[in-house]
């Protein structure tokens, strides 16, 4: 399933092109379009891990001002959103250390609109290029020093007052994939 120099993992998600993320958050719904032409392997691995309730119950666990709000480590589900916010270890790591057991290659070299804009939805990852796997980060604010070095993979179209008052510690409710023209 691809982890430290096993193959990358293919997800078995089919893009229809047309999925839009509804991140339900303990500040409130987030809609993202998703970006399957230019990053199908992130949209499907994403989508896979919605649709499988991966993220339900996951808090966001990084937050740098004027710059991200990150989430998707499954090491915060066990823990307090207080736990979270105040950089405790929790029984299954430290936030920000966990993913899904695997990895999905870079797509930012291919994507032709990989652009960091307010409000994208990225993959984080580790300093390996192919070493993506569940956390993601919205930008708060143009962001394009990220461009050549990250994959962007949506784009909010509602929800923006929501991403800005996120915070380490808030929680992830469910992220829900509808399908729309």
């Amino acid at each position: 399933m691809g982890f430290f120099g096993d193959p990358l993992y293919t997800p078995a998600y089919e893009v229809a092109g047309d999925e839009l993320a509804v991140f339900d958050t303990s500040k409130g719904v987030i809609r993202v379009r998703l970006d399957g032409e230019g990053a199908p392997v992130h949209v499907a691995n994403f989508c896979e891990l919605a649709e499988s309730g991966f993220y339900d119950d996951l808090k966001f666990h990084r937050f740098v001002p004027g710059f991200v709000i990150q989430g998707g480590c499954p090491n915060t589900r066990e823990m307090s959103p207080f736990e979270v916010a105040s950089g405790a270890v929790g029984p299954d790591g430290r936030p920000g250390t966990g993913g899904p057991g695997y990895r999905i290659k870079e797509e930012f070299a291919s994507n032709p609109r990989n652009s960091h804009d307010d409000g994208a939805l990225a993959m984080a990852r580790s300093s390996d290029p192919n070493s993506a796997g569940s956390q993601f980060y919205f930008c708060l604010g143009p962001q394009h020093a990220l461009d050549r070095a990250y994959t962007v993979f949506g784009q909010t179209v509602e929800g923006m007052d929501v991403i800005s008052q996120l915070r380490a510690g808030d929680v992830i409710n469910s992220i829900r994939i509808e399908h729309v023209a």
